[in-house]
């Protein structure tokens, strides 16, 4: 018999001691090599409406808890899907899932300015941790969670599902391969309007701000076409039509980027317009996206003809299913933790071009 004061682990660690005849019970019994088990935390738009109901496609992990600071949100999750009581924790008692053998993932889907702390506290908590994306407001930031798990051992993925997209990952390869020579410039878009007047996203202090929402994914895309790391901000430059909404934050940004082979990358953001396309033109042709940050729908082509147009059915659940697999298989993450951080070292840059109005390296 277990005393009250037992903890879920020390009853786990008994059991497996000396129980040779035991039959175990069955939230211990499932095969956690067939599926990984994954708590989101923050039960937002994203969460709601996006990952949740992808993982009801997944083959390799599935939903199996929530973390919320918002009560009335657990009987509604849990009638939906499931979600037995001891697997609903909120933000306080967050660090007991440590003791919580079902969940063998932490999604972080929070505002930015969250995003490090839950990492690390996950990471402590022996979790494996996907973040979604921005991975944090610097690279402080996120240089302490990628300590975090590398010092607890467990695997760090970050939330850009674009990577994991086929014919994003065409256009990748095409860069790669040189099928066209040498990419020399990238154009990249991702905008759209966003009408709310009060909301996280608009608060600097919660890690909001166009660049951070929506511009790593133009700033990301300049990175995996030209198959460099930029070693400037050329010039950037914030701009804003609802100067009363965005009061702390950039409604929208341009920048531009130089690399070290010669390529340049002129990228723009929004959150007061739409905007969602990439060309790369290469030394012997091109190939563009459009769009190439939707949910679906992606597709694209190339300067001899060629197109591409590789559909999946779902976007999220493949993400997901791929970072779950490289966790079972003991492989390295298609975007680790350090890919988010570089992302973040460059927006810091961008944001320090836009307040000197000049070039900025970046170091």
């Amino acid at each position: 018999m277990t005393t009250p004061t037992t903890t879920r682990r020390q009853f786990i660690q008994t059991l497996s001691m000396g129980a040779g005849a035991l039959i175990l019970p069955s939230f211990l019994s499932r095969s956690r090599k067939d599926k990984l088990g994954i708590a989101l935390v923050g039960l937002g738009y994203y969460s709601t409406d996006l990952l949740a109901p992808a993982l009801q496609q997944t083959r390799h992990c599935y939903l199996a808890g929530i973390v919320t600071g918002s009560p009335w949100k657990i009987p509604v999750w849990q009638k939906q899907y499931g979600i037995p009581g001891q697997n609903v924790y909120n933000y306080q008692n967050f660090d007991a899932i440590a003791d919580n053998p079902d969940i063998d993932i932490v999604y972080v889907v929070l505002p930015t300015s969250m995003h490090s702390e839950f990492c690390v506290r996950a990471a402590n908590a022996g979790k494996h941790v996907f973040c979604e994306k921005p991975m944090g407001r610097t690279a402080a930031e996120c240089a302490a969670a990628i300590k975090a798990c590398r010092d607890n051992k467990v695997s760090l993925a970050l939330g850009y599902r674009m990577q994991h997209e086929p014919n994003t990952q065409e256009v990748i390869r095409i860069g790669r391969e040189r099928v066209f020579g040498k990419p020399t410039l990238v154009k990249a878009s991702a905008g759209y309007y966003d009408g709310r007047t009060d909301h996280w996203k608009q608060k600097k202090k919660m890690g909001g701000g166009a660049m951070y929402d929506m511009g790593v994914y133009p700033l990301n895309a300049a990175r995996y076409c030209i198959g460099e790391e930029p070693i400037a901000v050329a010039r950037a430059r914030h701009s804003t039509k609802r100067p009363e909404i965005y009061t702390e934050v950039d409604e929208t940004t341009h920048f531009e980027l130089e690399f070290p082979g010669g390529a340049r990358a002129e990228c723009a953001t929004s959150l007061g317009m739409s905007m969602n396309g990439l060309h790369v033109t290469y030394t012997d042709g091109w190939a563009r996206l459009s769009p190439f940050q939707s949910y679906s729908g992606i597709r694209g082509e190339a300067s001899d003809g060629r197109h591409f147009d590789a559909r999946i059915p779902n976007q999220q659940a493949k993400q997901m299913d791929d970072d779950a697999l490289a966790i079972m298989e003991s492989r390295p993450m298609l975007v680790p933790g350090e890919e988010g951080m570089r992302d973040i070292r460059i927006v810091e840059a961008i944001y320090e071009a836009a307040r000197k109005g000049e070039r900025v390296e970046i170091g």
